[in-house]
């Protein structure tokens, strides 16, 4: 017997995910903690070696501000931002395999030292990098028991704020640890997500794709 996987990405990336699940043979609960919406923003002055993309979120609500950027080569953290990247039509040059401070060291092995960021209002400061917020994640009111399906399930955390509010949420809705399975993007995401909690397990890098490899390995009932 398997566990249902509940997601709690915002859209559209939650739609990914869920697809995800499905192709492993698993039950896919979508219930978003948070809506991506726009951020007015402007350039920053000067100019940059390089744009940096550590989300594709980024690609998808900055607007027309990224059409003084499309000469501008791209350095992408993954190779879903890459793809909405190219999609944009900006020219990406450079794709990381791992996280925003790998991304960071590709581009400064072309000597690229100065850095634009396009990313969200709450994110992870990294040396050496200029950033502008283009979007913000902004909570969902979600009704009491919201969280009823977390209970006996498999719970993916993609970011820390994720994990902070799930476990908030839990306990206001009486969700018991003992009785839910986690499933977290890396240490700290887990480490947000706090104690108490039947099994936990740990993407083996830092990809949707490695997050559901290990939610798979918790949903069966051995």
């Amino acid at each position: 017997m398997s566990r249902p996987a509940l997601v709690l990405r915002p859209a559209p990336g939650d739609s990914a995910t869920a697809n995800r699940l499905h192709a492993a043979g698993l039950t896919a609960i979508r219930l978003p903690l948070f809506a991506v919406v726009p951020l007015p923003w402007t350039l920053p002055e000067g100019r940059p070696d390089a744009l940096l993309l550590t989300s594709a979120n980024a690609v998808r609500h900055a607007g027309a501000g990224l059409d003084r950027l499309r000469a501008m080569p791209v350095v992408a953290v993954g190779a879903g931002t890459a793809a909405a990247a190219a999609q944009a039509g900006l020219h990406v040059i450079l794709t990381g395999s791992t996280d925003g401070a790998a991304a960071v060291a590709l581009a400064q092995e072309q000597g690229w030292r100065r850095l634009l960021r396009l990313g969200g209002r709450e994110r992870t400061p990294l040396a050496g990098v200029t950033d502008v917020a283009v979007y913000a994640s902004e909570p969902l009111d979600l009704p009491l028991d919201a969280l009823a399906a977390a209970q006996g399930s498999v719970v993916l955390l993609h970011s820390t704020r994720a994990a902070r509010r799930f476990a908030e949420l839990a306990g206001r809705d009486g969700i018991r640890r003992n009785e839910v399975r986690v499933a977290a993007i890396s240490d700290a995401v887990a480490g947000a997500a706090g104690l108490g909690w039947d099994q936990i397990a740990i993407a083996s890098r830092p990809r949707d794709d490695a997050l559901v490899a290990a939610a798979a390995t918790l949903a069966i009932d051995r």
